[in-house]
């Protein structure tokens, strides 16, 4: 049975993408080699990376979501303050953070990762840190382009906070290609 790359998410307004597109503009300026940005308009809060899925199981998946939300009213999230995993001094990835009602999200993503063990996928044990990225920087980077970006991270300003709604979770398929991965919902689970 053929397998689909898959994950859950939260997807995010035209608004807020363009704010993402700007702000790489912003930090591409830097002159950064070893970094592989992320398509502003494919950016997501991603709330449980699933990996390969056999299509057969795409319906329990959706049904488990559906259960995850029931009871979960929406709520907002705001866009807002950049940073870096794991450290400014080794940066591997380049982040926006994610505000607001933290705690509805926190307690969504719980009741998701619980309706998914039932379904075999391995609750995930570090905790979760809600994030949007932009960058990853590429292994071949030295630690000095790695320090520079923390620098260049450091003395870049992103004050704007964008709210949203948080109304659905969406079922996404990724499919990789040479230009990068290729998104598609492939269901979803409303809040009520």
């Amino acid at each position: 049975m053929e397998q689909v790359r898959c994950f859950i998410a939260i997807g995010l307004t035209d608004e807020i993408k363009a704010g993402l597109k700007e702000l790489q503009s912003q930090l591409k300026s830097g002159g950064q080699t070893s970094i592989k940005w992320v398509d502003p308009y494919s950016i997501h809060l991603t709330l449980k990376f699933l990996g390969g899925v056999d299509g057969d199981k795409i319906s329990p998946i959706t049904a488990a979501m559906a259960e995850a939300v029931q009871g979960v009213t929406p709520f907002r999230l705001e866009v807002k303050g950049l940073g870096v995993f794991p450290s400014l001094r080794r940066v591997q990835v380049v982040w926006v953070g994610v505000g607001g009602e933290v705690d509805k999200l926190a307690h969504l993503q719980q009741r998701l990762e619980s309706s998914l063990a039932g379904l075999g996928f391995t609750p995930e044990n570090r905790r979760f840190t809600p994030h949007l990225t932009l960058a990853r920087v590429r292994d071949r980077a030295s630690s000095g382009e790695r320090e520079g970006l923390g620098e260049l991270i450091t003395g870049t300003k992103f004050e704007t906070a964008y709210r949203f709604p948080v109304e659905a979770v969406s079922l996404m398929k990724s499919q990789l290609t040479r230009e990068g991965a290729i998104y598609s919902r492939i269901s979803a689970a409303v809040l009520k």
